[in-house]
């Protein structure tokens, strides 16, 4: 899944050389979006590009937006912001990825979250503890992994919409280590439009932390081809990252970064309640916390992680030739049916309350109660991975369902964040 930073640098122009790189923590998107109900995703440390005749107005900047500037470096010294950080070819129409391939500025997210003395919710500390040895940034653009592709099989069927792939990349020449939950950068080959090398993508990991085979040597990546009309000429254009994965052929080399963040992790309790959201290839980190949960060779591997608790996706696809790793879920679904539970909405062929397209939103407010009874269970956590659209109408339906307790979904929401039980990758 390709991802998209939740923070996107205000001073992205580049004057001379004299470019220097803010890290900060602690900035929101706008004041504008603080007045929103629904959620803005913060990042532990975003990097910003500025050029040194808007240094003082960029520090301004972050100061009216909650930020703190912790470091700053020129950018030659951190070698285009050492892989947190990219901007996408303007023509390409890719952004930074997530889930699977859309591009634009990316700023890695690491919500290293804190835990407040006397919340009840305790899974915060829980989390941190947990994650304290969570593996970031082995490799880095001006040095990555070269690895080789070693399979590249097709996950749309015949009659779906799109060319959605899965690929499995060869890593046991390296030292590159990552968990469920994380993301890898992928850098394309070629030059961009002005000349320069192509900036990483970073891609959601699709597989468990032992790899698709389970011997520690492989990774892989669920990455759609990104397709779209340009606005002013009308012809087709192919995103530059997301087209050189969908064709690559076993053998090919390919350049990997990272791993980066910290903010899809699962908690360490294998008692948990984990709801999970996704759309598209937002199911790519949902599938590596399925497989470390159910799949036996898993299992075998990870005698210190025994799932016991219960898992629910609800996936959003177009059509059903669409729905990615489907032989896998309903597997997992017909082997666990008192730990795993399957809900799809497909849009152009399911019908929503309203006789309109069944999103995935629809689906949550048809379980709204349901859903907000297991939220409120302090060893439940929520995952939301893939468009950013449907996060209006999820947190909608949650706030009807606790309005009938009296609770305030925005405010409740703010302290599952607080205790690290609320996870969200969206662009």
């Amino acid at each position: 899944m390709y991802i998209k930073g939740a923070v996107e640098g205000a001073a992205n122009t580049e004057s001379g050389s004299r470019v220097f790189v803010y890290e900060v923590v602690g900035l929101r998107q706008s004041e504008e979006t603080d007045k929103t109900s629904y959620q803005i995703r913060n990042s532990g440390s975003v990097f910003i590009r500025v050029p040194y005749n808007r240094m003082n107005q960029e520090m301004r900047r972050i100061t009216r937006l909650g930020g703190k500037i912790v470091s700053i470096q020129p950018l030659s010294a951190v070698d285009q912001l050492n892989g947190k950080a990219s901007t996408s070819n303007a023509t390409s129409g890719e952004t930074a990825n997530i889930a699977n391939g859309k591009a634009t500025p990316v700023a890695e997210q690491q919500a290293n979250k804190k835990d407040k003395e006397g919340n009840t919710m305790t899974q915060a500390k829980a989390k941190k503890d947990a994650h304290a040895d969570v593996p970031v940034n082995i490799y880095r653009p001006n040095a990555p992994f070269v690895g080789k592709c070693i399979s590249n099989e097709a996950l749309v069927q015949e009659g779906g919409i799109g060319i959605v792939q899965h690929l499995k990349f060869d890593i046991s020449g390296g030292d590159l280590r990552y968990i469920e939950g994380q993301s890898i950068g992928i850098i394309p080959p070629g030059v961009d439009k002005n000349g320069k090398p192509e900036k990483l993508r970073l891609y959601s990991i699709a597989s468990t932390r032992h790899g698709d085979d389970v011997d520690d040597k492989t990774v892989s990546l669920c990455v759609r081809q990104l397709e779209y009309k340009h606005p002013e000429t009308g012809e087709t254009v192919y995103g530059v990252c997301s087209t050189h994965l969908c064709f690559l052929k076993p053998g090919d080399d390919v350049k990997i970064t990272g791993p980066v963040g910290k903010e899809m992790l699962l908690p360490a309790d294998p008692d948990a309640k984990v709801i999970m959201m996704a759309t598209g290839t937002g199911i790519a980190p949902m599938r590596a916390y399925l497989w470390r949960m159910f799949k036996d060779n898993e299992r075998a591997a990870n005698p210190e992680y025994q799932f016991n608790g219960f898992a629910w996706l609800i996936f959003g696809i177009p059509t059903t030739p669409n729905i990615i790793y489907k032989q896998e879920l309903e597997e997992i679904q017909q082997k666990y049916p008192d730990n795993f539970r399957l809900t799809y909405a497909i849009s152009r062929e399911q019908k929503n309350a309203q006789g309109g397209r069944m999103y995935i939103q629809d689906r949550v407010a048809e379980h709204a109660d349901e859903l907000w009874q297991l939220i409120k269970e302090e060893k439940t956590h929520t995952y939301i991975c893939g468009l950013r659209g449907m996060e209006d109408g999820i947190d909608a339906a949650l706030t009807a369902a606790a309005a009938k307790e009296g609770v305030t979904w925005s405010d409740y929401q703010k302290n599952l964040k607080k205790a690290g039980r609320w996870h969200v990758e969206t662009y």
